[in-house]
């Protein structure tokens, strides 16, 4: 089969790309390859001289003042240094907390403008609250939060012109924001030459190496509380991956459905009959559901409670699932041996106490030794994701992972994002 040029994956029906999908999963169609529509970097663009405007998300968590985790900023110094580099000045721009279109002094970004600086020890970070001074070749200005205006969420065509006004060039690096269409992210992208940073870059690779044209076999393992708060996610992988792993006490839901009995266990019960028509559409695109098989339960969720595994359908009645137990993280493992590609959002258990943790543990290391190894691509993202498998150890190893909530979910539901769509066009 000839490869579907772009004009032809813009144009071909709903309903046949999901049977190619299917086919895909299936590898009827070794041949045949989707591929991703283009989207602009800093390769494309002539900097020198120019002043560009750099959307990065700085909305790191503080603590009395200090910062507590600089993940967020230090990403963004990459492609900060490669703008310099070219010879443009940068005027940053980002968003701090939930100020709602008023000023709050507590959420200005000027004590961040040091914490940047520590990473950028050859340059000032000029703080400019009023956007009053423009970034000369070689200049670094951060702006004050952009949701001190309310036109910034509400994609005000002034603020976003007021944006613009800055700079001859736009760059977006804050994938974590794409979901969202504001001023900075959509608006302005529609006034300048725009294009990705490296970091939004890295992530729209791995996203697509991830889903959009993985290797297969693709497991993918959705973990969390919540189906009715996944349940496009859920959804859209089945159309999309060979194995479905569901962990977490959304697990539970989908064993009550099937008539286990799980004692005192967190569970939606009345989101059944959805789980049970999830389970019915899986078997229809040829994606296997794999539930816990044996699970460690509590009579509660605290630190040092005693704890016991159990089969999965002899869960007491007095008792809560509270992980998956270690036959199911075997299980795990065995069959990430067989794929090529993980898609990992959500824990396995409440990894946050101990012994709880065991069971995304063994899966995550299992994970990040296969990619070690070069025998598996690993690609996992959300906040408690983030710090799951920062519990397990395998933060470095993981083939990316990725720091963007809500975008990496939407993602996974298989929307589109406002903020890359706006690169592509």
């Amino acid at each position: 089969m000839e490869r579907f040029t772009k004009h032809a994956e813009r144009t071909c029906a709903c309903q046949l790309g999901l049977y190619i999908a299917a086919q895909l999963k299936n590898n009827i169609f070794k041949e045949f390859q989707l591929v991703m529509p283009t989207f602009r970097t800093l390769d494309d663009l002539d900097l020198a001289g120019k002043r560009v405007l750099l959307r990065v998300d700085m909305n790191v968590p503080m603590q009395g003042g200090a910062v507590t985790d600089t993940a967020r900023i230090e990403k963004i110094v990459p492609t900060i240094v490669e703008i310099l580099e070219n010879g443009a000045g940068i005027m940053l721009a980002s968003h701090f907390g939930r100020p709602k279109g008023v000023v709050v002094p507590e959420l200005s970004l000027e004590p961040l403008a040091a914490v940047l600086n520590s990473f950028l020890p050859d340059n000032e970070v000029i703080f400019s609250s009023d956007g009053s001074h423009a970034a000369a070749p070689g200049e670094i200005v951060l702006l004050e939060n952009l949701r001190f205006n309310s036109g910034e969420e509400g994609n005000d065509p002034a603020f976003a012109q007021s944006l613009a006004a800055h700079a001859d060039i736009y760059i977006d690096d804050a994938f974590s924001c794409a979901h969202r269409a504001h001023a900075s992210i959509d608006g302005v992208a529609r006034l300048l030459p725009a294009a990705a940073g490296r970091l939004m870059q890295q992530e729209l690779e791995a996203l697509n190496d991830a889903l959009e044209n993985p290797a297969h076999p693709v497991a993918a393992i959705v973990g969390g509380n919540k189906i009715s708060t996944k349940l496009g996610v859920l959804e859209n992988l089945i159309t999309k991956v060979d194995h479905l792993i569901v962990g977490g006490a959304m697990a539970n839901t989908f064993l009550f459905a099937g008539g286990v009995q799980i004692g005192k266990s967190l569970c939606e019960e009345d989101m059944a009959e959805t789980a049970r028509r999830i389970t019915a559409a899986a078997k229809g695109t040829g994606c296997s559901l794999h539930l816990p098989v044996d699970a460690v339960v509590a009579a509660g969720l605290e630190a040092g409670i005693a704890a016991e595994t159990v089969a999965i359908d002899a869960v007491p009645e007095d008792q809560m699932i509270l992980d998956v137990g270690p036959e199911s993280a075997g299980k795990i493992a065995e069959l990430l041996t067989d794929c090529k590609t993980l898609v990992w959002n959500g824990p396995l258990g409440a990894f946050e106490f101990t012994p709880f943790d065991a069971g995304t543990n063994a899966a995550a290391q299992a994970a990040a030794k296969l990619t070690e190894k070069g025998a598996l691509l690993s690609v996992a993202g959300g906040g408690d994701t983030m710090a799951a498998l920062a519990n397990a150890g395998v933060t470095e190893t993981f083939s990316y992972i990725s720091s963007a909530g809500g975008a990496f979910l939407e993602w996974l539901e298989g929307k589109t994002l406002p903020g890359i769509a706006v690169l592509m066009e």
